[in-house]
């Protein structure tokens, strides 16, 4: 068994939930999925709406179209928060008897009444669906899990901000529409998948999936 420290996110989270096989080859193997091309303006976006909440932070107020629809108000410690963004240092938790590691990067965090509630931004080019918010179902539950693991109460919610583009205006503006969405979380489901994901690494190689078109793609061309 390889007991080499592990260290997980959770977007790699979600790709075990997606395809346990896919996630351990990708792991294990160092055999990522075929990428395809994607649009950086996502990345663009997210930089500039945390540069527009720090300078409401720092006045120690929410943005103005976000009063009165979310609970709290910006965490007022920007050094904070500018760790839990990093990289090289993010929100973690460590799992010593697995000798792995959870890392989770937020976006922003709101506190009310000594409760840390996880807020992640969220640009999207058309209106949401129904099942819309359940795809960050593990992200929030993550971040709830890592606030908690780290001595931070929270209330067991985070908030997904939505950034839906309305109208281009002259000389380039875009006007948004900023749709908040509180979603319930999980702290215990968190743990729970991220020690199965870690065990599966762990393990002999797993089966294919069945509803997978990547494994079906690898085993076509690979024989994996």
């Amino acid at each position: 068994m390889n007991n080499n420290r592990i260290q997980l996110s959770q977007s790699s989270l979600n790709l075990f939930l997606e395809c346990p096989l896919c996630f351990w080859l990708d792991r294990n193997k160092r055999i990522k999925r075929p990428e395809t091309p994607r649009s950086s303006l996502p990345n663009g976006m997210d930089l500039l709406i945390k540069d527009y909440f720090d300078i409401y932070r720092a006045k120690g107020e929410l943005p103005p179209e976000l009063v009165g629809k979310v609970d709290g108000k910006p965490l007022n410690n920007q050094q904070l928060l500018n760790r839990w963004r990093s990289r090289s240092e993010g929100l973690r938790y460590e799992d010593k008897e697995l000798n792995a590691i959870l890392l989770g990067l937020l976006d922003e965090c709101f506190v009310n009444n000594d409760l840390y509630i996880p807020v992640d931004y969220k640009t999207r080019g058309f209106n949401l669906k129904e099942d819309s918010l359940s795809y960050y179902q593990t992200q929030l539950d993550c971040y709830t899990f890592l606030l908690e693991a780290n001595g931070y109460k929270h209330p067991s919610f985070g908030y997904l901000i939505y950034y839906i583009p309305e109208e281009v205006k002259e000389n380039g503006q875009v006007r948004f529409r900023i749709e908040p969405k509180k979603l319930n979380t999980n702290p215990s489901a968190a743990l729970k998948l991220f020690r199965e994901a870690v065990y599966l690494l762990r393990g002999p190689q797993p089966k294919s999936h069945s509803n997978c078109q990547f494994c079906y793609l690898g085993e076509q061309l690979f024989k994996i």
